[in-house]
């Protein structure tokens, strides 16, 4: 894959179709706590209220088209010093490097609009081998196995806490 055509940009409304291709798909929504987006309002709607306002979430591009996503959100209070970071992408894009180059440019970018955190942390299920190689690959170390960690689609699961420092090296 051309690393030259993935980029990072805010959503807009105007992504809707481009986000309903992916956030539909079952595949793709399966380790996140939101489920499918079934129609173009829904898409709209979900956009508007949720994906627009967040914190800091970008639109994962490819020759500008939306086909996924990366998220930071900060803590707060005593705790702002660490995000979270979460991300997905079509299931057509998956085993490209797309999101591996993704995250390569908004871990840095988090590091400087964010300037008191200290450390991301990511957040996955154990079954989803994929996101564990993505974020080993960027330079995330492994902690620990969270045992019932968790809720995703009304079922407590286990999870594998990841983390990255500012001071870390970026693979």
């Amino acid at each position: 894959m051309d690393q030259t055509r993935i980029s990072l940009r805010p959503f807009s409304l105007s992504d809707a179709d481009d986000f309903l291709s992916w956030a539909d798909d079952e595949r793709v929504t399966q380790f996140l706590r939101w489920g499918p987006v079934k129609s173009r309002d829904e898409a709209l709607k979900y956009l508007q209220e949720v994906v627009i306002p967040h914190p800091w979430r970008q639109s994962i591009c490819l020759d500008n088209r939306s086909i996924g996503y990366v998220s930071v959100r900060p803590e707060s209070g005593h705790d702002r010093h660490r995000a979270h970071i979460s991300y997905a992408v079509g299931a057509d894009y998956w085993g490209q490097g797309i999101v591996t180059a993704a995250l390569r440019v908004a871990i840095p970018l988090a590091f400087k609009e964010f300037p008191y955190l200290v450390r991301l942390e990511a957040l996955v299920e154990e079954p989803n081998k994929g996101s564990q190689r993505v974020l080993e690959k960027v330079g995330f170390q492994k902690e620990g196995f969270l045992r019932k960690y968790g809720v995703n689609k009304g079922e407590i699961r286990d999870l594998i806490i990841y983390s990255l420092l500012s001071t870390d090296e970026m693979v």
